[in-house]
């Protein structure tokens, strides 16, 4: 090979499955430049990734230009369909495994994980330039032909979970409603030891009655156009609400106090499922924009809410399918209507829309 006409990357050479593969760092812009994903238009069976999903760039881009000073990506695995030749520094000990990659011009580079990464990089250089002298890492397999391709991919990505949704807000600490609902749980004395911090669905035996994951959507509607700004004082604000909100639920203390068993609770009544909390939420919302100081009275209308589960006449269509407690965003609605309507509040236009459309159909 003439490296003189190749692409050069400073690279450590080791063995995996008895093949030799190459570990190295690429600049972002040259990242964009030779990896290309161009196999949109054909069918499954002859590609050797899955069609990009245009709808995840925007969000990954942001979270580039956004976080310029700690955004972080795990390295990009790719396969280089060509022959190479990898030039060590030295002929012994581990001076035989650091070097130089030599791959060349005309090489095909076909990424097996990470094309959604790439994109995003593509975009952020458009709004942010000075990225492209940054470095990702890159993971080079030597692999010739369409099966091998296809295999990494199912391979790369047949133990890949995503954490739960209640761990990675739990983990996050850009998220400022993220960190409200974090600093609500600490400082409130309803939630104490009956929050899920990691897992997202609660198994019939847990020991707890909401998860994070509830709390965060609920308390973010809950404070939608009346957080001042202050994490401290949202959070106060917040806190106050559920206070008020859980003497109306005499099962939350039990449960909270080792009274009652929480899988009870949420098997008998809606209002310990994320549903409940999100109507209570957004009823709440409506309280604290408008009610001024009266707020926490009106509030005393949710225990005259027949919320047990076995009351199909009122949940079944509405907080219940068939027997299930939905979180469809059509449910959260048509729930909050019931706990509007009872504290008095007029609905949106929407959620009148959504009523008037549920009551034709149940006519």
């Amino acid at each position: 090979m003439n490296v003189s006409h190749s692409i050069n990357f400073p690279a450590i050479r080791g063995v995996q499955a008895g093949r030799e593969y190459y570990v190295s760092m690429c600049p972002l812009r040259l990242l964009c430049r030779i990896f290309f994903f161009d196999e949109q238009d054909l069918p499954p069976e002859v590609r050797a990734q899955r069609v990009l999903n245009k709808g995840r760039i925007p969000e990954m881009t942001r979270y580039i230009v956004d976080n310029p000073k700690d955004y972080i990506f795990s390295a990009i695995t790719a396969s280089i369909d060509s022959d190479v030749e990898f030039t060590p520094l030295g002929a012994r000990g581990d001076d035989q495994k650091v070097g130089t990659l030599h791959v060349p011009m005309g090489a095909r580079f076909i990424i097996n994980d990470g094309q959604h990464r790439r994109a995003a990089i593509e975009e952020a250089l458009k709004q942010k330039p000075e990225v492209g002298n940054e470095a990702i890492a890159v993971v080079f397999f030597l692999d010739v032909g369409l099966a091998r391709c296809q295999q990494m991919f199912a391979d790369l990505n047949r133990y890949a979970i995503r954490p739960s949704r209640s761990l990675g807000l739990l983990y996050d600490h850009r998220d400022d409603k993220a960190k409200l609902a974090k600093l609500m749980v600490m400082k409130s004395d309803v939630f104490k030891n009956i929050v899920e911090m990691e897992k997202t669905t609660l198994s019939p035996r847990s020991r707890k009655l909401f998860t994070l994951s509830a709390l965060y959507h609920a308390s973010s509607d809950l404070i939608n156009g009346v957080a001042n700004g202050s994490i401290e004082h949202d959070a106060e604000l917040a806190t106050e609400f559920w206070e008020a909100a859980s003497k109306q639920f005499p099962e939350w203390l039990w449960v909270r106090d080792g009274k009652m068993a929480a899988g009870e609770v949420r098997q008998d009544f809606i209002h310990s499922h994320g549903i409940a909390l999100q109507a209570i939420a957004r009823a709440g919302n409506a309280l604290l924009r408008h009610a001024g100081a009266g707020w926490k009275t009106r509030l005393r209308m949710l225990k005259e809410i027949d919320w047990s589960r076995n009351n199909a006449k009122l949940w079944e269509g509405r907080a219940i399918i068939g027997g299930r407690v939905s979180k469809a965003t059509n449910n959260v609605v048509l729930t909050t209507n019931v706990v509007k309507r009872k504290l008095g509040i007029e609905l949106s236009p929407e959620e009148q829309k959504v009523e008037d459309a549920f009551m034709r159909r149940h006519k």
